[in-house]
């Protein structure tokens, strides 16, 4: 019998004639759901204190396996298989604890996890390098027994992102050269930092794509969402996902809550609740937290920490979710404005462009949990089911009503429920830089000479309100998540510490950085004219010349 946390359903199941449970497989090769919402477990596993303990000296690779476990039945990928998946995606990780937990300020019990160990030197790396290899495990075994010898059709995926950044990178690394998979990456021209460009865009395999986008980052996610939804496109490819839409990387990203948990219990024997702050612009990394409580973790808070593009920050104060700068109602009574603003433009570009992001796509997952817990307080008599229908379809209404008016209003006590689990902070443009400066000289912590990007630097500034706020309470340990290294925005960190003595960028530039824009690229422009209409027509051009490509090869080498 298949367990509930091993089936998935979607945020918008609203119709009986959708299929209402989906495999991990499913999930994962699908990445958003037909009725365009987001795969979730049916059921959130409580390990308890008992089992999670147990887990407490494993090593990260070891880690992972328990938790995905708890997700993914055996009958879709043995206990030997998802080893060896797991094995070989944190085998990529140059630190020996694949996400080391470093101390800030012991006094003020502020710790940093250090999640840029890994290829691309951003903490998506832990999702998408086991991603990658999740993709290339079902497709090999799906052309493993073809019918039809060497000439049947194999079957090709064709994954497509959007990215701020990091996930572009993160996910062609995961990616390159993996046989029967291309790989489209979408992100908004000029609107990434150089050095994230080039790790994109000097990758020259042959299944890698970028895609230079005149418009935003939000601009780009419409678009795979679009893609996702066009029967055009569908009929042609079998499209996969990597955004954090994807189901797979918030289960990778859940264990390292565990692990920045173990890794405080050794020096804190007694230790009973904790913190994390987490830099937040679509909402993956910190979902993964959410799920890790809910999971048992002993988590106090989990605090946002946004930048000037702070919807979620706005909608923690008012219960509204709105793009534009006043909400579409009147903040529910009780409920006091700080003066933070959308802006008119739509997105700002910041110093932490990750984070210029206006729709957080994940933020639906969490309203969907919510939205059951209502329904099951206020229909307590009301079958399981029904309920989960109804939270679906509360959810397509919402959304909806975003995608027609750009805002929805959420009721007062799914606002409190979200309230109760986390806290927010923004964190503006120059606060970031003075975030970097201050921890720089030691001037805000005790570890001096630490060099933050811009990202963590918005964590770190939060960690420090926060902690300032608690300091008449016995607070938990606050771990805040560094999200990238510092010398993939050399513009923002130079900027801060330009004018600090005895600082030299080159002391912080990893080598694999040294003379990357001197390489050759391949990027494809897309302008606003051509918009979904062109991005089609480049998907489809680049994965037959592929195709072409590698029957020519097979050919070649069978003969």
């Amino acid at each position: 019998m298949v367990a509930n946390n091993s089936k998935y359903s979607s945020t918008r199941y609203h119709d009986s004639s959708l299929r209402e449970f989906f495999s991990f497989e499913d999930v994962v090769l699908k990445g958003l759901a037909s009725d365009g919402g987001l795969f979730h477990p049916h059921e959130v596993p409580n390990v308890g204190s008992d089992k999670y303990l147990g887990w407490k000296d494993l090593s990260f690779p070891e880690l992972a396996y328990n938790v995905m476990r708890l997700y993914i039945d055996n009958h879709e990928i043995s206990d030997a298989e998802l080893k060896d998946i797991v094995n070989r995606s944190y085998s990529t990780f140059r630190h020996p604890d694949t996400v080391p937990l470093v101390p800030l300020d012991e006094d003020k019990s502020l710790y940093l996890l250090e999640l840029f160990h890994g290829p691309t030197f951003a903490f998506k790396d832990v999702a998408l390098q086991f991603l990658g290899n999740l993709f290339e495990f079902f497709l090999v075994r799906k052309n493993k027994n073809l019918e039809g010898g060497p000439n049947a059709t194999r079957h090709h995926l064709t994954v497509i992102g959007a990215t701020s950044g990091d996930t572009g990178s993160a996910a062609i690394y995961g990616l390159r050269g993996k046989k029967d998979v291309s790989i489209f990456i979408m992100f908004p021209d000029g609107k990434v930092s150089p050095v994230q460009e080039a790790q994109m865009t000097t990758v020259l395999d042959p299944n890698v794509h970028c895609l230079s986008v005149q418009g935003t980052f939000d601009d780009c996610q419409d678009y795979v969402k679009a893609l996702f939804a066009d029967p055009e496109t569908n009929k042609i490819h079998h499209l996969a996902a990597v955004n954090s839409i994807n189901w797979a990387r918030i289960l990778a990203q859940i264990t390292y809550y565990f692990s920045a948990y173990f890794q405080l219990l050794k020096t804190k024997p007694d230790l009973e609740k904790v913190k994390f702050v987490v830099p937040t612009g679509n909402f993956g990394d910190i979902l993964a937290g959410y799920y890790a409580q809910r999971m048992g973790l002993p988590i106090e808070k989990l605090v946002i920490a946004t930048n000037e593009n702070d919807i979620l920050h706005r909608f923690w104060r008012t219960g509204s979710y709105s793009k534009s700068p006043k909400p579409a109602s009147e903040p529910h009574e009780g409920i006091k404005e700080d003066g933070a603003q959308a802006h008119e433009a739509g997105v700002k570009e910041t110093y932490s462009p990750a984070m210029d992001i206006l729709v957080s796509s994940n933020f639906e997952r969490l309203l969907w949990h919510l939205s059951l817990e209502h329904e099951l307080e206020t229909n307590p008599e009301v079958k399981y089911e029904s309920s989960v229908r109804a939270a679906g379809q509360k959810i397509d209404s919402w959304f909806q009503d975003l995608k027609r008016t750009g805002s929805f209003t959420v009721q007062p006590e799914i606002l409190n429920k979200a309230r109760s689990i986390f806290a927010t902070h923004r964190v503006s443009n120059a606060e970031t830089l003075d975030a970097i400066r201050d921890c720089y000289r030691g001037d805000a912590i005790a570890k001096k000479g630490y060099v933050l990007d811009p990202h963590s630097a918005i964590g770190v500034a939060a960690s420090l309100r926060e902690i300032e706020q608690q300091k008449t309470t016995a607070a938990a340990p606050t771990v805040s998540l560094a999200t990238a290294h510092a010398a993939k925005f050399a513009g923002a960190v130079e900027l801060a510490l330009q004018n600090e003595k005895g600082f030299d960028f080159n002391t912080v530039l990893p080598e694999q950085f040294v003379g990357l824009n001197d390489k050759e690229r391949k990027v494809l422009k897309v302008s606003s004219d051509e918009g979904l209409f062109g991005i089609r027509n480049i998907i489809t051009r680049e994965v037959e010349k592929e195709k072409i490509a590698a029957h020519a090869l097979n050919g070649s080498s069978s003969s």
